[in-house]
């Protein structure tokens, strides 16, 4: 498989350097270049004050819908709690085999979980994050090796348990 070019979309503000740091992560996965942009939604209107989160399936429609000339693949990044009707939370989704996926780094910094602020989690859990959800919009499903960066996570200790690479199999899949 040959991708021209994957874009990423920071929705919210995020430090350049780490934007980058997760950009050269996929680059290297993918093999491919990688742009950064910077989005605009307006998030009300995906908000549901019953849960008191953001609906992920109606956000990940709306960043499909945006045009991005050039880029074979957009996911666009937030920082908001995403959900979707049948699960309490999740950490992204994306559209299997399309061209759209987004990821949140909502629940990824140790102080949503009680615990010291280490900046190293939060970048290790984007980048993994960012390039699972790429993968299902390059047919990837969740894969049942351990380790690799396709396992499905429920929780955040799951995501820190897994490589921020595909697995062999995964790898063959893709013809990388």
């Amino acid at each position: 498989m040959n991708l021209q070019n994957i874009t990423m979309v920071s929705f919210g503000y995020f430090e350049k350097d780490f934007l980058e740091k997760i950009a050269e992560a996929v680059k290297n996965e993918f093999r491919c270049p990688v742009s950064i942009k910077e989005g605009h939604i307006d998030l009300s209107e995906f908000y549901d004050p019953a849960r008191r989160q953001y609906n992920g399936n109606t956000l990940l429609k709306q960043v499909d819908s945006l045009s991005f000339p050039g880029s074979a693949k957009t996911l666009g990044l937030f920082n908001v709690d995403l959900f979707i009707p049948i699960l309490t939370f999740i950490f992204g989704q994306a559209f299997l085999g399309g061209q759209t996926a987004i990821a949140s780094l909502h629940r990824f910094s140790n102080e949503h979980y009680g615990m010291i602020s280490d900046d190293r989690f939060l970048l290790d859990r984007s980048r993994k994050e960012v390039i699972h959800e790429l993968g299902h919009t390059l047919g990837l499903i969740h894969c049942h090796t351990p380790t690799c960066v396709m396992r499905s996570s429920t929780y955040v200790e799951d995501i820190d348990q897994k490589d921020q690479h595909l697995c062999s199999n995964c790898r063959a899949n893709l013809e990388l």
